[in-house]
């Protein structure tokens, strides 16, 4: 068994010295009309990575099949000149593309022809890519008819419509190996196999990155989203119908280093900020409500679409004041002298102020003000100046 494997290594090593003997590994010849097909062949068969203990036991390098010639990477095919000959000459093997264009093709029929002369028939490979072998209808023969006149030993090819699989992108890298090892003279299944674990490993691959792909151009087009956020204010603070309706409250936002402000004209509408980026959904965003008569409003909360933002209303405008009992004529103040404020009593200091401070739901914008001594019944408009004052006449 040893004896033989010996053998079969030994054998290898002279098909690579002699396939040294040639510039090329293989001649592609084809029609103008299945120039895609020529390049895609090319690219695969110089590209190919045979099997490492393959390689090893046969003394073959990862990439057997180079150069692959193929004429528009290197001269322009008008006939067999010298040159094309040449060519062919240096060639190991004539790998054919057949189709119904190839096979009314009168340079590929040369091309077949004068490699055959060569003495190098066995070499002749074809690689099917359109067409039904000897169908007998010129629209849909794949064989160039020397092959016929020549008496070419029976052949088929690789065909990459061969329905062996369900998915025809199988088919056709089932024909690209059975071409390859045709041209590398190796068992069909000892490379296949392999083949087509690595395929569905990478299709496997290819499947979980276009998901990884899709998932992450998803989020970003999902966090690249607009979104409108309407905002309106509630009063937290008891409701007192005396004291005026909150008014022009300027809304601001801030946006990492963006701010934004709108007016809210009453408590029964509200702002809206359009065309914000979708990464502030739900992210917690400053947002400040400053409004004549209302306490100032500055907090950090998330933004939604629609965020509803309490505000109290500030004791101190309307229900903490001052004014002097002062009397004209004699350019006198009353101290100590007790006045009732909305049913409230204070009494004024040495000074003759009057330091009045009301609860929220006592408040208005008038005060009803009356004393005893002196004899004192008036009206106070709040808020009012630390100067405020309420004459007498006595």
């Amino acid at each position: 068994m040893t004896e033989i494997k010996q053998i079969d290594i030994i054998n290898h090593k002279k098909f690579i010295m002699k396939s040294e003997e040639y510039n090329y590994f293989a001649f592609i010849s084809y029609s103008s009309h299945d120039q895609a097909w020529g390049k895609r062949l090319q690219r695969k068969l110089e590209g190919y990575r045979m099997p490492a203990t393959l390689c090893s036991e046969r003394g073959w390098e990862r990439k057997p099949i180079n150069p692959v010639f193929f004429a528009p990477t290197d001269i322009q095919p008008g006939g067999l000149t010298a040159e094309l000959q040449e060519r062919l000459r240096a060639s190991r093997h004539l790998i054919v593309i057949c189709s119904p264009h190839s096979a009314q093709s009168e340079w590929v029929g040369k091309e077949i022809e004068y490699f055959h002369s060569l003495g190098r028939t066995a070499n002749i490979h074809f690689f099917i890519v359109d067409g039904r072998p000897h169908s007998g209808d010129p629209e849909t023969e794949c064989f160039n008819p020397v092959v016929e006149r020549l008496g070419l030993p029976e052949i088929l090819g690789a065909n990459i419509h061969e329905p062996i699989y369900r998915w025809s992108w199988l088919n056709k890298e089932r024909a690209y190996v059975q071409l390859i090892s045709k041209l590398l003279g190796v068992e069909f299944d000892s490379i296949w196999q392999r083949h087509r674990r690595r395929m569905v490993q990478r299709t496997v691959a290819w499947t979980l990155g276009g998901i990884a792909i899709a998932v992450a151009l998803a989020f970003t087009w999902h966090a690249n989203q607009q979104f409108d956020s309407e905002i309106r204010l509630t009063e937290a603070s008891p409701r007192n119908a005396a004291l005026p309706p909150m008014a022009d409250a300027v809304v601001t936002i801030t946006l990492d280093n963006e701010t934004k402000s709108d007016t809210l004209r009453t408590m029964k509408t509200s702002v809206v900020f359009a065309n914000l980026p979708h990464r502030y959904l739900k992210e917690s965003v400053h947002i400040q409500v400053t409004s004549y008569g209302f306490l100032e409003t500055d907090t950090v909360m998330p933004l939604s679409k629609a965020v509803e933002l309490p505000i109290r209303r500030d004791p101190e405008v309307y229900g903490a004041f001052r004014f002097k009992l002062w009397n004209p004529m004699t350019e006198k103040s009353y101290p100590q002298v007790a006045v009732t404020v909305e049913g409230h009593q204070f009494v004024a200091d040495d000074s003759g102020y009057v330091y009045v401070r009301l609860p929220l739901e006592a408040q208005r914008e008038k005060y009803h003000i009356t004393a005893s001594a002196p004899k004192v019944d008036d009206t106070l408009s709040v808020p009012c100046g630390p100067d405020a004052v309420i004459t007498t006449n006595e």
